[in-house]
């Protein structure tokens, strides 16, 4: 039966993190069509009601599409809506955010990235959105293992120092970080496994569980 009232545009809109050259970026995607044709916007799209079991998997499919496999980590972020965020009508976007490790995207070169402190203006309320996960990103990292999803499987204490470092946005002891990282039990050694170069062996670690895990007291 049709509703005799009308119809909010459904999307979601993602807010896609990854790290290359030890700067916290952007996953960004350049619009092919009208309104703001050509720029370059957050992933995004609309709810495909016979496709899509909820707005999760909508987030799901959009980050598929762009990248072409799931993201380690996705959250939902934040509700935006209103009749001036979209020139096409009054919407509701459902946002979310996630991580990949730059491992995993840097054979794909049809991916646009931006460092997090050099974006350009984007479209609709997207600037709004950043901002929103950028202060859920941040402020997560500080009591919990997020920062780790933006590594590969396998890394070394330093590794994980960094992505720390520049996911939060200020410097960490080292030695203080490795106390309490370890204290946390977040993660465990690979037995046998090294990384090599120049300088002594480093070991390799690994996250203890896939699951996000809250820290008793922050980093």
């Amino acid at each position: 039966m049709e509703s005799s009232y009308p119809q909010p545009l459904v999307m979601v809109d993602i807010a896609l993190f990854t790290i290359r050259d030890k700067r916290l970026s952007l996953i960004l995607t350049r619009r092919k069509e009208p309104p703001f044709e050509g720029l370059l916007a957050l992933p995004g799209g609309f709810v495909h009601v016979q496709e899509d079991a909820d707005t999760e998997a909508a987030a799901r499919r959009v980050i598929r599409g762009k990248i072409g496999f799931d993201a380690p980590y996705l959250e939902q972020l934040f509700t935006f809506s209103g009749v001036a965020r979209d020139p096409r009508g009054w919407s509701v976007s459902v946002v979310y955010y996630a991580l990949v490790p730059w491992a995993l995207l840097e054979r794909n070169a049809s991916v646009e990235l931006c460092p997090v402190e050099a974006l350009p203006s984007l479209p609709f309320d997207h600037q709004q959105i950043v901002a929103k996960a950028m202060e859920r990103l941040r402020g997560k990292a500080t009591y919990s293992s997020l920062p780790a999803f933006l590594l590969p499987g396998e890394f070394t204490m330093n590794d994980l120092h960094g992505i720390y470092q520049q996911t939060i946005g200020a410097r960490l002891d080292k030695a203080s970080f490795r106390h309490k990282i370890l204290e946390q039990d977040i993660i465990e050694e690979i037995p046998r496994r090294f990384r090599t170069g120049a300088h002594r062996p480093a070991q390799l670690y690994r996250l203890s569980s896939k699951a996000l895990t809250a820290f008793e007291r922050k980093i």
